[in-house]
């Protein structure tokens, strides 16, 4: 299979999705995770019109954006950021979705030379094996970034458990979406969180019934 057959499917899968639930395909920005996949395939889903690209590793990001125009492309860094390596990612992204605990929070602030589009990363299912914040901390938390300038929660971001049944899925996603609407509902300048980063490769469809606004897509797009 081709990338473009590949693209083709999950955009009709998304828009299924979409339709089920009355939303409309515009409201849902489809990222393309690149993070193990060629320069050559990345060049590809861009020419097929996908702006959104999303990396793992600082190697990886400079790799991609040495290799790709760098005009209207989208970067989005996702997963576990260590500390240490916040200076070489910070300022070359648009948007993170994986603030998870308040030292990076300060190092960001530290190294960011702009307004960095921040998702807090939540872990609704309470999963040891899984970073994020736990969701009674998560007011506590944003009320703490007051005073940095450089951080702006646009939304919340989690990961179901692999393997879970549809139900426990749509569960975990639903709970993402009702965290959202309380902190909106706040109106906190710095934190107007009006987004959502949920669903990968096997749960998309489910995440943009449940009010993704953002969905990271990565196998299904790049398989053989």
């Amino acid at each position: 299979m081709s990338i473009a057959t590949n693209l083709e499917a999950v955009e009709s899968t998304l828009c299924q999705a979409i339709d089920k639930v009355g939303r409309k395909r515009s409201n849902v920005t489809l990222i393309a995770v690149t993070k193990a996949v060629s320069n050559e395939a990345t060049k590809e889903i861009y020419d097929l019109g996908i702006r959104h690209l999303a990396e793992n590793r600082p190697e990886g990001l400079q790799e991609k954006k040495t290799y790709l125009p760098d005009t209207d492309i989208k970067w989005h860094y996702i997963g576990n950021l260590q500390t240490r390596k916040v200076k070489q990612v910070i300022n070359e992204i648009d948007y993170f979705h994986a603030l998870d605990r308040i030292s990076l929070a300060k190092e960001i602030e530290k190294r960011a030379e702009h307004t960095i589009n921040c998702f807090l990363e939540v872990n609704v299912t309470g999963e040891e094996s899984k970073h994020g914040i736990n969701p009674s901390e998560i007011e506590a938390f944003i009320d703490s970034l007051q005073d940095y300038s450089k951080i702006k929660i646009i939304g919340l971001m989690t990961m179901a458990p692999i393997d879970a049944d549809e139900a426990t899925i749509h569960k975990a996603f639903s709970t993402l979406y009702q965290l959202k609407e309380m902190i909106q509902a706040k109106g906190i300048s710095y934190a107007p969180c009006t987004e959502l980063s949920m669903g990968m490769s096997n749960d998309y469809q489910i995440a943009a019934e449940e009010g993704a606004t953002f969905v990271r897509v990565g196998t299904a797009l790049f398989k053989d």
